[in-house]
């Protein structure tokens, strides 16, 4: 072990807006862009919302504070804000992914940088500073865990390593010095959590542990800032991270280039609303079926074949072929290749036909399996091979990445519309202006004159 718990809290202490890269700051506003357009969205369409407003109420939650829940017309407490855009932002599952990791960066990051932002009237440079730290050290904690293994251990990485990701944005917004980082990541520590268990029956755990992770992350770093002592050691000690969550630790993965290569650059976005082990498929099916001109009535039968951690969270037949719910869906390789395959197309507004009698028949000619190709020499486990039997023969491909990972990452304008497309049914034509502040965020001299566009 190398101290990286100390070596990353110097890291997000030191950084300052003037040192990271112009390309890397352009990548964070996209990135940033990009979640909030499913955060606003959510706030009106995704069904678990109005549980997390009725519990807010209940426990005396929902006062007034001076934090932006995105899409929303109230402003609310900086910890219950981070805790409502994180889930919010996650539920569609539109956000994006780091693949290395295989986690999501944004979903706890952003939400605890606008909140800790506001609170402290901190400008856009700051908050974009904060964010870049909060995405390198959830992605290279992520990386460190090793996610097949910490998959396989059951957890779930934006939640254990996006609570140490938060923190560090939080921490670095409040200013905290080193060894107070160190508190704060002590405390993530203490609350990094994330089960997968919400794969059994499509349960909206996943929405929830993420924003959860962006308010312990608040909270973690408001602790630290009223000198709280918090552990030591928190990635790689003896009761450490590491330790207690993953069986195939690389601690070298957490620090390796910090400061010089940015995993800020290796996050992609989502073309499709749903898990990022569908896509690679789903990219292939739509291209198949448009060059061979297939109708599902051609298709005798269909071979999806994965990396493991795929299978393990969209490709088991026994309860994922026909999901009945919004989550089951987003993780049935079963559902979403279906319907790729059967229309050409998938967005957001599909999963009405969840329950679909043709969705359901075209899915049950579908198996999924683990292809071996998908996993040896590979540095991420994002690829698909689909192959395809018709009457005419059996029609194969290979994608190694899906679109929208850095190699083929979308330009602005395609990111804008994306954004519009989730944004404009919730905000209107303040979309736009919107859209434009965040991308020109570093321009702001007080972040809140950005933010407040994007309530509703």
């Amino acid at each position: 072990m190398a101290h990286e718990t100390a070596t990353l809290a110097a890291y997000v202490a030191k950084l300052k807006f003037a040192d990271i890269p112009a390309e890397v700051l352009d990548r964070a506003k996209v990135l940033t862009l990009d979640f909030l357009g499913s955060a606003i969205r959510a706030r009106r369409e995704a069904e678990s919302t109005p549980s997390l407003l009725k519990m807010l109420e209940a426990l005396s939650l929902d006062t007034k504070g001076d934090s932006t829940v995105f899409g929303d017309s109230k402003t609310w407490t900086p910890a219950v804000a981070a805790l409502l855009n994180g889930a919010l932002g996650h539920s569609l599952d539109f956000d994006d992914t780091h693949a290395d990791s295989s986690l999501h960066p944004s979903a706890p990051v952003v939400p605890a940088a606008f909140a800790v932002g506001e609170m402290v009237g901190a400008s856009g440079r700051d908050v974009l500073t904060a964010i870049v730290a909060g995405y390198e050290v959830c992605c290279r904690l992520g990386n460190a865990l090793d996610p097949t293994s910490h998959y396989a251990r059951g957890f779930h990485p934006t939640a254990t390593a996006g609570t140490y990701g938060a923190a560090a944005a939080a921490a670095k917004l409040f200013g905290l010095s080193e060894q107070q980082i160190i508190a704060a990541f002590g405390v993530a520590g203490s609350q990094a959590a994330g089960s997968l268990q919400f794969l059994m029956n499509g349960a909206w755990n996943k929405r929830y542990q993420v924003g959860a992770a962006a308010m312990n992350g608040v909270i973690a770093a408001t602790l630290a800032r009223n000198d709280f002592v918090g552990a030591t050691e928190s990635v790689e000690g003896k009761h450490g991270l590491l330790a207690g969550y993953t069986d195939d630790a690389h601690p070298d993965k957490a620090v390796a280039g910090l400061g010089r290569t940015y995993e800020t650059m290796k996050i992609g976005v989502k073309p499709y609303p749903s898990c990022r082990y569908t896509h690679a498929a789903i990219d292939a099916l739509i291209a198949m079926r448009r060059e061979h001109n297939l109708t599902p009535d051609q298709v005798k039968r269909v071979e999806i074949g994965l990396h493991r951690n795929g299978i393990t969270l969209t490709g088991d037949a026994a309860t994922k072929r026909h999901p009945t719910s919004i989550v089951g869906g987003q993780f049935s390789m079963f559902f979403t290749g279906a319907l790729a395959l059967d229309q050409g197309s998938f967005g957001w507004d599909d999963y009405a036909r969840l329950g679909d009698a043709a969705i359901d028949a075209l899915a049950d000619k579908f198996d999924v399996v683990q292809d071996d190709r998908l996993e040896v020499g590979r540095t991420h486990p994002f690829g698909a091979r689909v192959s395809i039997t018709t009457e005419d023969g059996v029609h194969e491909r290979l994608y190694a990445d899906p679109s929208g990972e850095p190699n083929s990452f979308p330009d602005a304008q395609a990111m804008q519309q994306k954004f519009l497309t989730l944004a404009r049914p919730v905000l209107n034509a303040r979309a736009d202006k919107f859209a434009d502040a965040i991308m020109t965020l570093e321009r702001f001299d007080r972040v809140a004159t950005a933010t407040e566009l994007g309530r509703q």
